[in-house]
C-alpha cells in the first residue's frame, strides 16, 4: 500500500505529524478522525529513488540478530505480525527494513510466514523458509528459530576461516607483486641511466634485471588489461558454462592443501545443514534437496542428488555416501551408526563440530606454513633487485679505485 504524509491538529491545537499507509487520503483522514485528530494536509509520499549497487547489502550478522530476537518474541506470545512490525521498525539496515515491510504486508493479506520469506530468495534461502515452515507446521517456529540462528552463526564462521585462508596469501603477494613492480618500472631505468653514463659491460644479474623492467615498460597495460579480461572472462564462463563450472568446482577439492579445506569445510557444512534440518522435522529427502541445492560445489551437489536417488530406492544415507567417493570414510561410518541407532541428528551435530574444529586447525597450520614462505619470496625479490644494482656499483668503485 501507499504511504502518506500527514498534518493533523490535536485537541489542545498543537500540530503534530506523520506517515501511514492506506489504500488513499480518504482513508488517512478517516484513521486520524479516529485518533481524534483534525486532519489539515495529506499527501502521498514520493517512492525514494534507489540504486541497487549503492543500497546497503544485508549482513548474515542482521539475520541472526533478526532471527533470535524473532524466536524471543514468539516465545514470549506477541503476535507474527506485531513481532515484524517491532522488528522492522528498529531495524538499522534500510534493505532488510524494506524486506521485513513487506513480509509484514504479505502475512497480513493472509499468507503463512515461510511463504512470505520464500519471496525474498535472495536474503531468505530455501533452508530457511523450508525450516520456517515446518516449525510452523509443527508449532515450534520458536525453537527452530533458535536452531535457525545457530546454524547462521557456526555457517558464517565457516565461511570467514575459509575467506581468512584465502586472502591472506593473495594479500601479501598482490602487495609483493606492487613492490616489485614499483621498484623495476620506477627505480631501476634512474640506476640504468646512470651506470650507462659511467659506461661498460654489466653483470649478467644486473642486466636480467634491467630486460626485466624493459619488458614491464613497454608491457604493463597489456599484461594488465589481459590480465582484467582472463579474470572477467573466468567469471563468465563460472556462470553461463556448466561444464566449465563443474570442472573447476571438482579442481578446487584437489588443489594441494587449499583442496583439503574446502573439503572440510563442505562436510562441515552438509553434516550442520543436515544435522539441523532433520532435528527440525523436515523430511529426509526434502533435506538432502535442499542441502544439495546449497552445497555451493557442484560436484558435492552432484553426490548428494546421487544418495537422494538412493535413498528413495530405499538404501541407507551412509551406502550411497560412500560411494560417491567424496566424503571421508570416517564420516560415512559415523553416519552409519547414527542410522541403526536412531540418533542421526545428533549424529551429524557431533560430525559438524568435529570438522568446524578441523578447519580451525587447517587454517592455523596454514597460516604457519604461508608466512615464512611469503616472507622469503617477498625478501628474495626485493632484495636480489638491490643486489643486482648494487653489483655495478661496486665494479665502478673498484674501477675508480
Amino acid at each position: 500500500m501507499p504511504e502518506f504524509k500527514w498534518e493533523a491538529r490535536t485537541s489542545q491545537g498543537s500540530v503534530v505529524k506523520g506517515v501511514l499507509e492506506a489504500r488513499d487520503d480518504a482513508a488517512v483522514m478517516a484513521q486520524l478522525r479516529a485518533e481524534k485528530l483534525t486532519p489539515i494536509k495529506v499527501k502521498k509520499k514520493p517512492k525514494d529513488i534507489e540504486i541497487a549497487f549503492l543500497a546497503p547489502k544485508i549482513k548474515i550478522n542482521d539475520l541472526v540478530i533478526f532471527t533470535r530476537q524473532f524466536a524471543t518474541m514468539i516465545d514470549a506470545g506477541l503476535p507474527l505480525v506485531q513481532c515484524l512490525d517491532i522488528l522492522g521498525s528498529q531495524c538499522d539496515n534500510p534493505t532488510f527494513k524494506k524486506v521485513l515491510k513487506e513480509v509484514k504486508s504479505d502475512v497480513e493479506s493472509g499468507k503463512t510466514f515461510a511463504e512470505s520469506l520464500a519471496k525474498h530468495p535472495k536474503v531468505f534461502d530455501p533452508l530457511y523458509t523450508n525450516l520456517v515452515s515446518a516449525g510452523e507446521i509443527g508449532g515450534i517456529l520458536d525453537g527452530i528459530l533458535n536452531r535457525l540462528a545457530v546454524y547462521l552463526e557456526k555457517a558464517e564462521k565457516l565461511r570467514r576461516q575459509l575467506k581468512g585462508a584465502m586472502t591472506y596469501p593473495i594479500t601479501v603477494i598482490s602487495i609483493a607483486c606492487v613492490v616489485v613492480g614499483f621498484l623495476l618500472v620506477k627505480v631501476i631505468p634512474v640506476f640504468e641511466k646512470m651506470f650507462t653514463d659511467f659506461g661498460g659491460e654489466l653483470p649478467a644479474a644486473t642486466q636480467v634485471v634491467v630486460g626485466i623492467s624493459h619488458f614491464l615498460q613497454n608491457w604493463l597495460v597489456v599484461f594488465l588489461v589481459g590480465l582484467f579480461l582472463f579474470v572477467t572472462a573466468f567469471k563468465i564462463a563460472r556462470e553461463k558454462v556448466p561444464a566449465f563450472h563443474h570442472m573447476t568446482d571438482a579442481t578446487m577439492l584437489h588443489l594441494p592443501v587449499f583442496g583439503d579445506i574446502i573439503r572440510k569445510v563442505a562436510v562441515a557444512r552438509f553434516t550442520r545443514t543436515m544435522g539441523t534440518m532433520l532435528s527440525s522435522g523436515v523430511p529426509i529427502l526434502d533435506g538432502l534437496d535442499i542441502v544439495a541445492r546449497t552445497a555451493g560445489n557442484d560436484v558435492i551437489e552432484e553426490a548428494l542428488q546421487k544418495v537422494r536417488t538412493a535413498i528413495s530406492e530405499g538404501k541407507t544415507m551412509a551406502e550411497p555416501l560412500s560411494e560417491c567417493g567424496v566424503f571421508p570414510g570416517m564420516v560415512c561410518q559415523m553416519i552409519a551408526v547414527g542410522e541403526s541407532t536412531g540418533a542421526m541428528d545428533t549424529m551429524l551435530s557431533k560430525i559438524a563440530d568435529f570438522y568446524e574444529d578441523e578447519v580451525d586447525v587447517a587454517v592455523g597450520a596454514l597460516s604457519s606454513m604461508i608466512e615464512p614462505l611469503l616472507m622469503v619470496f617477498l625478501g628474495g625479490s626485493v632484495g636480489g633487485i638491490m643486489v643486482a644494482m648494487y653489483l655495478p656499483i661496486f665494479k665502478i668503485a673498484e674501477t675508480v679505485g
